[in-house]
């Protein structure tokens, strides 16, 4: 799973080059060394990759198997090298100059008709920090929309938001990874580290060498609950009541940091009250977990010194995360674990710039450095670094799917996506196809001719990792610098210069004459300063001397911050805030029509919408198609053989998968995964309804019926007055 080691060439391989680089896919961002070289085979001559893993400060010179195939997408023949435009249904090739008069022609007649906020900008949480953060600015500068969203929604928004709300902001992990294997408890919850963050599973097995207790709360028996001390197999949905029983024993037993609680917390006295009315018997019982469990979960993170609570997708894809989030936050507080050594909290971000993609601007309702667009003075301040008056700028807009929904109302009419797969990621899908084929115009900067992309009127081809210089912010707040390592190939260009020369097109290219990635990384520093994600302590050089830096970092002379609120909080008080939450759940409610509940996450050998490692001939190998887990009395029950093809259907829709009949996951629940597009595409069926706090969809609690496909197609045939053989 994991390697490491100086690389060297493979026997018979003549290396031409060495390229010094930085994985692409998750937000460990592990370094590393691509070499590449000719062999001969049977008088071939071929070029070679090989892969190995380089020494930092994350991933200490390990690399997973995603990271040591990357190259493989980037140097793939389906590669996009020039621009495309549909012309009589068909895109085609052509000039950069046709492509940008295109895009600036429709902009500008959308601009003086219908006004900017006909025009939607769509990004993605894998952009580079310079590429997001100029994709906020091209988005209120060069356009005038507050409709900017990014797929990050999908990914950190509810942690984000309780992060904000309870420690004043949010960063990623609060505490450094090197943390993990000092903490005596650590639970995992909706995580599975194991497939998702394979180069991180040896500091949490140096933690439990060193005697941590791991807990992992999981629907699933995953590689990650398989090394866990104790296995919380929860009924998905039900986080929130798992963690408000796991407080009300540390509460009622007197494990609280009574000391920590008094001095820098808020809140307490409510939460007190509430929890006095939590039944443990009623919460085990909606959980699915039975309730000596919850109490040992409970001793072994209150009755220790150390500890550290992770949360991911698991928790956080609900229409509750937010408050999900807070209340894994609230035993964090009650305990006292936060801002020492081998104590925290952290999220463990999906996208590999999950953490910085949503720190400058292309979330909808933040600027630069985590400011708001809502406060005058953050506006202000911004402004000022644009050259721009503070009146010109939009303001909020909304999440990534509702943009979706405006598209479907046809109240955006535009839509310009970099770095995204939206077709295939977000939730309601067949809303989603709808809504783009409605629209005046949809441009895809892409490497690839994604699922999205084929939709699109004109397509833009964009570098790769191995091609494009930027700045990548790992889940534990560090920035590192990915410096390019080779030329790019055919006409792509790099997403910063596609946006610069777009802007130009519209009469805005004063604001956005950038000689290169790192002429914006300057102005994005001093967008930031004095902000919550301050960066403008953090330079190239510095970059390239220290192997990254944390921030906060408001000074070039000075360490960035590694462990967040050692004394003192980020709300103006600096105090944390007790939530008080609800225990109740979030899933939707099963029916005698929709009899299971429908969750779905990550692979090892996949990432995101797969749009680069279904690309990765070793890593499609791995997994060839998409499936359905479903326990082996749940399969006999519905009359499901392992290994056939199935029909999986919600309210919203159906989608067609394999069979895998597995002991490991509840008889209630089926997870698939999320890698796959068309008939295979789990989000044909998940829900869009809503997190009120973060407008998180609820991804992970879809109710759903399942049959084997010859049954479902003998119905359908059925419906329609035939009868068919399948």
């Amino acid at each position: 799973m994991c390697q490491s080691g100086e690389g060297k060439p493979e026997a018979g391989l003549h290396v031409s080059s060495v390229m010094d680089t930085q994985c692409p896919f998750c937000s460990v961002q592990c370094k590393m060394t691509v070499s590449a070289g000719t062999e001969t085979l049977a008088g071939i001559i071929r070029t070679v990759y090989k892969a190995e893993g380089k020494a930092n400060a994350a991933s200490q010179g390990r690399l997973c198997i995603k990271g040591m195939n990357a190259h493989q997408h980037a140097t793939h023949a389906e590669r996009l090298v020039q621009p495309l435009i549909r012309k009589e249904g068909k895109l085609v090739p052509v000039k950069w100059e046709e492509a940008l008069d295109t895009i600036a022609s429709s902009f500008s007649t959308l601009l003086s008709t219908q006004g900017p906020d006909a025009i939607g900008i769509y990004g993605g949480g894998s952009l580079s920090n310079e590429t997001a953060y100029l994709l906020g600015k091209f988005a209120r500068v060069a356009v005038g929309t507050r409709y900017i969203d990014y797929n990050g929604r999908f990914c950190m928004s509810a942690a984000a938001s309780a992060g904000s709300k309870v420690f004043g902001v949010d960063r990623g992990l609060t505490c450094r990874l090197a943390d993990i294997p000092l903490a005596r408890c650590i639970v995992l919850a909706g995580t599975n580290i194991a497939e998702c963050q394979p180069t991180l599973m040896p500091y949490f097995h140096q933690a439990k060498e060193n005697g941590a207790f791991v807990i992992v709360i999981d629907p699933r028996v995953t590689p990650t609950a398989a090394a866990a001390d104790l296995h919380l197999q929860i009924k998905p949905g039900m986080d929130a009541v798992l963690a408000n029983a796991m407080l009300k024993v540390i509460m009622d037993e007197g494990f609280a940091n009574e000391e920590f609680i008094r001095k820098r917390t808020n809140g307490y006295d409510q939460l007190l009250t509430h929890l006095k009315g939590v039944d443990l018997n009623e919460s085990a019982a909606l959980c699915g977990i039975e309730v000596e469990m919850i109490r040992q979960a409970a001793h072994a993170f209150g009755s220790v010194e150390t500890g550290i609570v992770f949360t991911a997708r698991g928790v956080e894809q609900q229409t509750d995360g937010h408050m999900a989030v807070r209340a894994f936050l609230n035993l964090v507080l009650a305990t006292g674990k936060i801002g020492r050594e081998g104590c925290g909290y952290g999220a463990i971000t999906g996208q590999g710039n999950g953490q910085g993609g949503r720190e400058h601007g292309q979330k909808a309702d933040q600027l630069p450095g985590y400011r708001s667009i809502e406060d005058e003075e953050d506006r202000a301040y911004v402004a000022s670094v644009w050259g721009v008056k503070p009146s010109s700028l939009p303001g909020k807009g909304v999440s990534a799917y509702e943009m979706m929904e405006l598209v479907h109302q046809r109240e955006i009419q535009a839509l310009f996506v970099m770095g995204s797969n939206p077709v295939v990621s977000n939730p309601n899908v067949r809303l989603v196809e709808e809504a783009l084929k409605k629209l005046n115009l949809l441009v895809v900067a892409d490497m690839f001719l994604t699922e999205t992309a084929r939709m699109a009127d004109v397509v833009l081809p964009v570098t790769s990792y191995l091609e494009n210089t930027g700045t990548m912010t790992n889940l534990e707040g560090r920035v590192l610098l990915r410096e390019a390592a080779r030329s790019a190939p055919g006409e792509a260009r790099d997403d910063w210069n596609i946006l610069c020369q777009v802007a130009a097109k519209l009469n805005k290219g004063s604001y956005f004459s950038y000689r290169d990635a790192e002429h914006i990384f300057e102005e994005l520093r001093l967008a930031s300063r004095g902000g919550p994600a301050d960066y403008y302590g953090i330079t190239y050089d510095r970059l390239r001397r220290e192997e990254g830096v944390y921030w906060p970092c408001p000074s070039t002379d000075r360490a960035g911050m590694d462990t967040m609120f050692r004394e003192t909080f980020a709300h103006s008080d600096q105090k944390a805030v007790f939530t008080v939450v609800e225990s109740c759940g979030a899933g939707e409610e099963i029916s005698e029509e929709y009899p299971l509940i429908l969750t779905n996450g990550r692979v090892l050998a996949h990432y995101l919408t797969g749009a680069q490692t279904r690309r990765s001939p070793s890593l499609a190998a791995r997994e060839i198609e998409n499936y359905v887990e479903i326990h082996p009395r749940t399969a006999r029950r519905w009359h499901i053989r392992d290994g056939e093809w199935v029909e999986i259907a919600s309210q919203r829709g159906s989608f067609t998968v394999r069979s895998r009949i597995k002991p490991h996951i509840r008889e209630d629940t089926l997870f698939v995964p999320m890698h796959w597009g068309g008939i295979q595409n789990v989000n044909r069926a998940t829900r869009p309804d809503l997190d009120p706090f973060c407008r998180m969809p609820g991804f992970k609690t879809a109710a759903v019926r399942i049959r084997p496909l010859h049954l479902a197609v003998a119905a359908t045939s059925a419906d329609n007055g035939e009868w068919s053989e399948f």
